[in-house]
């Protein structure tokens, strides 16, 4: 990646409806040459995808909790990631180092539907050990912004 790459990608964080001309101005190449890069780095899997963020409060997904979860044994994993991928509540799935083995993040309604997803879903599969709930009173930051290093 060059800096023209590096660019596009602060100009697409902030803004990714941008109109190529729009885009090409901001960035000192032309529209096609713009367009052109931002393909180059959706092939290359710089860019995964697209998207809006959606203020979760207002789109009815008003309790956000992280649940640490543990898996009895690795065989267990190929199900269990299964699950979370086909769960829309799970926003993020991490497998960590440390007493547990995944991290969750989960948005729902309200702590019935917490209770559901918990309860039914997650410890419904079997080689859950356990699971560890802490749920968000408030958050004073969350982005979907990286820091770009430029002199990567």
């Amino acid at each position: 990646m060059d800096s023209f790459d590096m660019k596009i990608i602060e100009v697409l964080m902030d803004n990714s409806r941008i109109k190529w001309a729009d885009l090409a101005a901001q960035i000192g190449l032309s529209a096609p040459a713009a367009a052109e890069r931002v393909s180059r780095l959706q092939e290359q899997g710089i860019i995964k995808k697209f998207g809006a963020l959606i203020d979760a409060d207002l789109a009815g997904c008003e309790l956000t909790a992280f649940v640490a979860v543990s898996l009895a044994r690795p065989e267990h994993r190929g199900p269990f990631l299964q699950l979370m991928n086909s769960l829309a509540e799970i926003q993020e799935c991490h497998h960590i180092a440390g007493e547990d083995d995944y991290l969750l993040k989960i948005r729902c309604r309200n702590t019935k539907d917490l209770d559901r997803v918990i309860s039914h879903e997650i410890k419904g599969l079997e080689g859950i050990i356990r699971t560890k709930t802490t749920i968000v009173m408030d958050t004073a930051k969350e982005t979907t912004r990286l820091p770009i290093h430029k002199g990567r």
